[in-house]
Formats: C-alpha cells, sequence, structure tokens
C-alpha cells in the first residue's frame, strides 16, 4: 500500500529572510517524532523494508510512506506524530541544514540550473515562487529551532488530504481517528475557531524593462529558457496550455524536436517546462546548445513560440496530440504511489477527485482554435534567461532585442 499526505503551504510560505525554513522543516520531522527518536525510526521503518519520506514542493508538503499492508498499523502513527509531536532535536536539525547546503551546492553546479533559478527570479521577485524549495544558503545558515518552532506547530491546522492507495488496511480510517498519534489532527479538525492562514499571495514581478536575465560562466555550453508565467491549475484553459506543451516538446513528432533536432540540427536537447502549480504556472520552452549555434537557436525558439499564437494545430496534430495526452497521463499514473501522490496533490490545491476524468471527457471537444487563442492570450511576451559564457551572451543580447 502506499499512503500519501499532502499538507497545504510549502516553500511558496517561506519568510523572505528565511527561505528554505520548509525544507528544514519537512526533513527534520522525518528525524524524531512522538515517542521515537531518529534511530528508532530508521528501525522501525528498515525492519518493514518500508520507505518513508517527507518532501517540499512550493504548494505543500508531502508525507510519503510505502509499505506491505500487515505493517499498515505499525507505520501509519508514524505520519501522525511527525504533523502532532516532532521533536526537532538541535542535532538532527543542524545535521538537516548541512545536507540541505550541500543540496544546494550540488544545484549551482547544473548551468540549466542556474538559467532557470535566473528566470524565476526575474518573473517572480522575492514573491512565494521566487526561490526553489530548497531555500538559499544564506538563509539555512540563520536558520535555528525557534525560527522553526510556529511552523511545525501550524502542520496541525493547515489543511490536509490523506490518501491510501494499492491494498488497503481494513477499518483504516476508524484506526486512524481513534489514534493518539493523530488525535491532535482529528480534534482540530472539528474545531472551526482553530485555522491557519497564509496571506502570502503569489504576485508576478511587474518589471516592464526586463524581459531578459544572464548569467556569464566560463562555459561552451548554452542555456535558453523562454517561457511566461501564466495561469491556475484549476482555471479551465490550463488544459489547453497542456496540450500546447504535448505539441511543443512531448516526443520525437514535437515541434521543437523536428525544427531544433531534425531540421536544423543545432540543440543536444530541448523541451517544454510545464509543472502542476497552484497558482501562476511557468510554462517554459528550454534548449541547450553550442557557442557556435546559439543565436540560430534563440530564433528558431521564437519562431516556435509565435507560431503556436499565430497559428493553429492541424487536426491531424491536433489528434496526434490528445492521444500523447491521455499516454502521458496514463504513464504518470502507472504505480500505486503515483496515484495516491496525484489524487491527494489534486485534492490539496483544491479540485476534486474527479478532475482527471473531467478533463478527459472534455478533451474530446477541444478545437484548435481554443488552443490558439489560450496561447494569444496566457503566452504573449514571453520572458527569455540565458547562461553561457561572456562573448555568447553578449551575442544573444543583441539578437533578443532586435
Amino acid at each position: 500500500m502506499s499512503a500519501k499526505l499532502w499538507i497545504e503551504e510549502g516553500s511558496r510560505n517561506d519568510p523572505k529572510d528565511k527561505k528554505g525554513i520548509h525544507q528544514l522543516l519537512c526533513s527534520t520531522i522525518l528525524r524524531g517524532c512522538g515517542p521515537y527518536n531518529n534511530k528508532q525510526i530508521a528501525e522501525i521503518v528498515e525492519s518493514s523494508g518500508a520507505n518513508l519520506n517527507c518532501d517540499t514542493y512550493e504548494d505543500g508538503l508531502l508525507i510519503s510512506l510505502k509499505c506491505v499492508e500487515n505493517d499498515a498499523y505499525k507505520l501509519l502513527p508514524l505520519i501522525g506524530w511527525m504533523i502532532t509531536k516532532p521533536l526537532l532535536q538541535i542535532d538532527q536539525l543542524e545535521l538537516e541544514k548541512d545536507l540541505t547546503i550541500k543540496a544546494i551546492k550540488r544545484q549551482k553546479e547544473s548551468t540549466y540550473q542556474l538559467a532557470f533559478d535566473g528566470w524565476r527570479k526575474m518573473v517572480y521577485g522575492n514573491g512565494p515562487y521566487g526561490h526553489d524549495p530548497l531555500g538559499s544558503i544564506d538563509s539555512i545558515n540563520k536558520i535555528n529551532k525557534e525560527d522553526i518552532l510556529p511552523f511545525a506547530r501550524s502542520l496541525i491546522y493547515r489543511k490536509k488530504n490523506l490518501v491510501i492507495s494499492g491494498k488497503i488496511p481494513i477499518n483504516v480510517k476508524n484506526y486512524i481517528e481513534n489514534s493518539i498519534a493523530f488525535k491532535g489532527i482529528i480534534e482540530t479538525s472539528n474545531d472551526q475557531t482553530k485555522t491557519y492562514k497564509n496571506n502570502n499571495k503569489i504576485k508576478i514581478k511587474n518589471k516592464e524593462t526586463a524581459n531578459i536575465c544572464t548569467l556569464s560562466l566560463n562555459t561552451k555550453q548554452v542555456i535558453l529558457l523562454l517561457g511566461k508565467p501564466t495561469i491556475r491549475y484549476d482555471n479551465k484553459s490550463d488544459i489547453l496550455l497542456r496540450l500546447l506543451s504535448c505539441y511543443l516538446g512531448y516526443g520525437m513528432s514535437s515541434l521543437l524536436f523536428k525544427v531544433l533536432r531534425e531540421k536544423y540540427g543545432v540543440v543536444y536537447e530541448a523541451g517544454v517546462y510545464h509543472p502542476i502549480r497552484e497558482n501562476q504556472i511557468p510554462f517554459i520552452m528550454h534548449a541547450s546548445t553550442t557557442e557556435d549555434k546559439a543565436t540560430l537557436t534563440l530564433q528558431l525558439l521564437k519562431e516556435c513560440w509565435e507560431k503556436i499564437i499565430i497559428s493553429e494545430i492541424s487536426p491531424e496534430e491536433l489528434d496526434l496530440v490528445k492521444i500523447k495526452f491521455r499516454g502521458q497521463m496514463a504513464h504518470s499514473l502507472q504505480s500505486i504511489s503515483q496515484r495516491a501522490e496525484h489524487k491527494a496533490h489534486l485534492l490539496g490545491i483544491g479540485l476534486t477527485k474527479d478532475h482527471d476524468k473531467e478533463i478527459l471527457l472534455r478533451l474530446e471537444s477541444i478545437t484548435s482554435k481554443e488552443i490558439k487563442d489560450a496561447a494569444n492570450k496566457h503566452l504573449k511576451d514571453p520572458l527569455l534567461s540565458v547562461c553561457s559564457n561572456k562573448e555568447v551572451v553578449q551575442k544573444i543580447i543583441t539578437n533578443w532585442q532586435t
């Protein structure tokens, strides 16, 4: 069985001077909770051949448990204790701070990550989506236990969704409701006077003059990211943009592959980044190329972007895109763990458990004109981020401004 508990508000609720605090909270509650210290939790989980994780996302925290049905009642209380009574021992917190800083440093070794960080900062500024869930090294170094305690206490009051997939234990709902480990959660769910409110609204950085972000490094690699912040996942037009992302970047018949790889051979990697987010979702075309092909690659990216705004997809291409979308959805929901996580995520951002069914039903009637209109409305005036050496960056700037 796989159990997934989604807790609202992830790194987007990090204070500006404490970026990464949810990441530290999320990782440290795994290192001691309720009556168990770090070693005892590890022994309980590992002796069962189980897997217990807690991950930080922009929109929420996700506690994941994977085990056999017979061990469910032994392991499920750990999820409850992580929320109701995290120990947050200082030595374990310091260990997690060290591990998080190392992870951030590894990220900074990736030119793609650096280009993406630049794009994100340019678009979202210091807003909730403006930093990676891992946070920043300066902030991580400053965070202490006293900073984390209010966020740990708030876990009880935040909106949650628990989804269990696979072989579901008998009377598991009754067991959870009567478990001492989950007691505080059950009580607050029935107490309407106790609520957790977040006023950290998502805002787009309003900088009319800044539509390009550059980073010069001693590298021969060129990373180009062309994209736009768009709409909420629950917006009715979101499915139209997802079909566009399939058309542009999914498979060898995608527009980016056919143009950038087959026709011109200018890149060694290209695709579309369009994740699930509760609020303004980034829609980004990305390409990795070489110095001599950088300006041509940018020109082709702009042409592909312009094409989806001014032209309708042909009927044959639309049929193929719809097939791709169904296949993509089926591929992402193959395992019980994937299905549980997806359902918990959807419920956590305010959608119904039947959202995917509704989307698949609507898919049949979607037209090329609808898709073009959505692109025209939401994808005009994209922003560019480039990471390469100084000479290439200057050429890209000149090309971008013409």
